[in-house]
């Protein structure tokens, strides 16, 4: 509709322009106080950011200020940038959702000396990115400004040292941060927290199994079932996941903290931190089922997206579980004429989300994709194909923050 409007505007809008040429040579950006001038900059997109300082002194000055960081502090959301992983591991491309393209970023310093551990994006809120190294260690970095901070070694002193997921929670009042560890046998969890306002972990949280419905199904044990799928293959009921992906989880702030994630065959566990309690949800699919499932954070609630095969045919659809009837209720579902095109594909999905939006990787052997689903308007959207040096790449996840200069 922009291009129509341009076209047919002829010589009013070249009229216009000239008007507005005019204007701007009486109005100066320089004129303005020093206040004014950092609330302005700071609504710039965050890709303008690094192009500040070229400018001129005075922006320049103003892109190191502490006062320009708590102007861009008062922005109340930003669109978010997304940080893939390819299957080497590489995290050096975002998406920029806001102007919908890809980027290359910068590797924090504190990465490039630790290059050979390979440190992994597990979890991220707001502006900040969680990474575990192979060694078991946790930085926080803002990918935007490179900031990075090393936390101290944490000791997981319960009898079985198995991790099953990390959260990371956000404050944007204090620009402080939490992040949550849960671990143990299934049927013994534990829950270890950092936070970064008192800079060191807190003491071993103990979580005791709460005892739920008779409908619902019991937590199983670590080992596996196998069972046939439909074309004679023997598959067991322990999920693969992508290496940054391996700990997903959730976590909502619901009467307290309450960390979402999947157990090995494919169930949501919710263990409430406030009332030191988990328990197991309803299982939404048989256990017999072949599908691939992921979880994500939708306006405050926990929500899953899954892809499965029936009658023919695949669905990607994405559901939220109603506390009040304890029931999975469907949110959206992707167009069948585009998921069609994963039936018989064995493909895996790794979503994220942001404010009402989920983006979401497809991959099986035989392509890769990216999708936009924005869930308010049940609009999906594919993303281009990314080309590094004129070569495709092809990401297995992604995570989503905030592209924030003052996130520290």
């Amino acid at each position: 509709m922009e291009l129509d409007l341009e076209l047919t505007a002829g010589k009013n809008k070249k009229r216009k322009a000239t008007e507005d040429a005019q204007l701007l040579s009486v109005f100066s950006l320089n004129e303005l106080n020093e206040d004014l001038l950092e609330r302005i900059l700071a609504w710039l997109p965050a890709s303008s950011f690094f192009r500040l300082r070229s400018v001129c002194k005075r922006w320049s000055s103003i892109a190191s200020s502490a006062t320009f960081q708590i102007a861009c502090s008062q922005i109340p959301f930003r669109d978010p940038w997304f940080l893939m992983v390819d299957q080497e591991l590489n995290q050096s491309v975002v998406f920029d959702a806001t102007e919908w393209k890809w980027r290359n970023i910068n590797h924090p310093y504190l990465m490039q000396d630790n290059l050979y551990s390979k440190p992994i994006p597990v979890a991220s809120c707001g502006g900040l990115v969680c990474f575990r190294t192979i060694s078991g260690d946790f930085i926080v970095s803002n990918p935007v400004t490179g900031v990075s901070r090393e936390l101290p070694p944490v000791t997981l002193s319960s009898g079985s040292q198995t991790l099953h997921a990390i959260a990371m929670n956000s404050s944007p009042k204090d620009q402080s941060y939490r992040i949550v560890l849960v671990f143990g046998e299934l049927s013994k969890l534990a829950a270890k927290v950092f936070d970064a306002a008192k800079g060191s972990w807190e003491d071993e949280v103990m979580l005791v199994r709460k005892v739920g419905n008779s409908s619902e199904t019991e937590i199983t044990g670590d080992e596996p079932l196998y069972f046939l799928s439909k074309s004679g293959d023997v598959v067991a009921t322990n999920m693969q996941r992508s290496p940054s992906k391996q700990y997903s989880s959730v976590l909502i702030n619901d009467d307290g903290e309450v960390v979402y994630f999947l157990s090995h065959t494919g169930t949501v566990i919710a263990c409430n931190l406030a009332d030191k309690t988990f328990i197991e949800l309803p299982r939404l699919l048989p256990v017999y089922s072949e599908y691939s499932i992921d979880l994500v954070e939708y306006q405050g609630e926990m929500a899953v997206v899954i892809l499965s095969e029936f009658l023919e045919s695949a669905s990607l659809r994405v559901w939220r579980f109603s506390k009040d009837d304890r029931l999975w209720q469907q949110v959206v579902v992707m167009p069948p004429r585009m998921s069609h095109e994963f039936y018989g594909k064995k493909a895996d999905i790794n979503c994220v989300s942001s404010a009402d939006k989920i983006f979401i990787c497809i991959n099986s052997s035989e392509f890769s994709r990216h999708v936009m689903c924005d869930v308010v308007t049940n609009k999906w959207v594919e993303l281009p194909q990314c080309y590094v040096n004129g070569k495709a790449r092809e990401f297995m996840s992604a995570l989503s923050f905030e592209p924030r200069v003052e996130a520290s």
